[in-house]
């Protein structure tokens, strides 16, 4: 009866465990999208200009991109909960400093403090979750749920921030963290839920167990050299985009040499590869890392066209903005079993086909703006969305079969930074949403968003995508 409870309590306990830890995993994507719907109330109640506004949702996702590879790293010498205990922390705080901010510098440091805690949590939320269950079936149950968790996130970020926003103010779009973050440490804070099993809490090691980690060596070693050298290029480079500042473009270049030497040199690189799956796997990151260029560029845009261009309350802009974002979630099964039929590649194609046509319809319909047209559009555009995601990840982790954790840190990486970069970029071009030319400008960069989809679903359609045996061995 005693070994009946004793399990009782250990099931309890893996349950919270599951629940605080996909709650960190959704708040860290849902930070991605639900300050965009916030971005006019902030630029009003801060003065924020049009840079201020990039730089506050590219603080997030700067760090953010720069750090994960070392961040999955860092938990393999440290343990995962160690890292995502101090991720939740990190986390709580930067959240306050963000509520609380009276200046946009202010501001921009909560988020650039919540995009380095984001990057230690990331990892070690699925990490965790796999050390702690106690078999193989329960371990694929929960990393389902912790997909599907993440899945919602993007988009209930920008309901979530307009019925905030309307409601209470753009602060309590960060005040929201607190709560949430409170209950999740609770769990994680208890021992007994850390490496359960001792299975360890091992990030992307390959099935034959050579040890092809995330920038960790056989002795531990983190290389913090590339991931401070990646940060401060990725940083300098958003920063020259942003400010229209060409000299800084000749320093970020110079970064970009000085990480590959730093990287040639390293002993363990950022990120390990054997070379049959470089190209393969550089081609998915490059289509994973352009989608997400276009679409945070957009969504920045969007949300700043339906408040400061149209008039429209911040819970409208994020109810128009659900067409497009609720493919994602639901796509994601059907998706999956299309990719089997007819191979990731080609699924990919499909969604990036649809996205373009989304794309069209959505720079003919928004500025005037035509909101039946535009409804259609969004909803055309997001089911492109929600076949690509899936497709694109999956052809990124084909490449490097052994080691899933590689793949996975590459593809987020390349994501995170195409935010980044797009942002930035959209931001400069369309320069302020209280310009005459703002809706002009964004009609254009939304065309050109068709135009790259395009040309990546063209590219989709004829590559496919060269077979990696599972025994490649890892070169830099």
């Amino acid at each position: 009866m005693e070994s009946i409870e004793r399990e009782k309590h250990r099931s309890m306990g893996r349950k919270s465990l599951t629940l605080a830890l996909c709650g960190g995993y959704f708040l860290v994507l849902l930070d991605v999208t639900v300050v965009n719907v916030a971005l006019p109330s902030i630029g009003a109640g801060l003065g924020a200009s049009s840079s201020g506004l990039a730089w506050v949702v590219d603080a997030y996702t700067v760090p953010l991109a720069a750090l994960l590879l070392a961040a999955g790293a860092v938990g393999d010498r440290l343990g995962h909960r160690t890292v995502v205990l101090s991720g939740f922390i990190g986390f709580f705080v930067a959240s306050v400093i963000c509520a609380v901010a009276w200046a946009v510098p202010v501001l921009i440091a909560g988020r650039a403090l919540q995009g380095v805690s984001a990057a230690l949590m990331l990892p070690g939320t699925l990490a965790l979750l796999s050390s702690a269950a106690p078999s193989d079936q329960a371990r694929a149950r929960v990393v389902g749920l912790w997909a599907a968790v993440g899945g919602c996130a993007l988009p209930a970020g920008p309901f979530i921030g307009g019925l905030l926003v309307q409601g209470v103010g753009w602060r309590a779009v960060f005040w929201l963290n607190v709560p949430v973050i409170l209950l999740a440490l609770l769990p994680v804070l208890r021992p007994a839920q850390s490496a359960a099993g001792g299975r360890g809490e091992r990030l992307g090691v390959g099935a034959g167990g050579r040890g092809e980690r995330l920038g960790v060596g056989a002795g531990g070693r983190v290389d913090w050299l590339g991931a401070g050298v990646l940060a401060m290029t990725l940083g300098v480079l958003v920063t020259a985009i942003i400010e229209r500042a060409p000299l800084l473009l000749l320093v970020a270049v110079v970064g970009a040499v000085v990480l590959r030497v730093v990287e040639r040199r390293a002993d363990p690189p950022l990120l390990t590869v054997s070379s049959p799956a470089r190209w393969p796997l550089a081609a998915a990151c490059g289509v994973a890392g352009l989608m997400n260029f276009c679409v945070l560029g957009s969504l920045f845009l969007l949300t700043q066209l339906f408040q400061d261009v149209h008039g429209l309350s911040p819970l409208i802009a994020g109810l128009l903005l659900l067409p497009g974002m609720l493919p994602l979630p639901l796509l994601g099964a059907p998706a999956g079993r299309l990719v089997h039929q007819i191979g990731a590649w080609r699924t990919s194609a499909l969604g990036l086909g649809l996205a373009a046509v989304g794309f069209v319809g959505i720079a003919f319909s928004v500025g005037r703006p035509v909101y039946p047209m535009l409804l259609v559009a969004l909803a055309v555009w997001g089911a492109g969305l929600g076949v690509l995601t899936p497709a694109i990840v999956t052809a990124a982790m084909r490449t490097v079969p052994s080691a899933p954790g590689i793949a996975s840190g590459a593809s987020n990486t390349a994501r995170q930074t195409g935010g980044a970069l797009g942002v930035a970029l959209f931001a400069a071009i369309a320069g302020s949403a209280a310009a005459s030319g703002f809706a002009r400008h964004a009609m254009w960069l939304f065309a050109a968003g068709a135009v790259v989809f395009a040309a990546e679903a063209v590219f989709g359609a004829v590559y496919e995508g060269a077979p990696v045996p599972a025994g490649a061995p890892a070169q830099r």
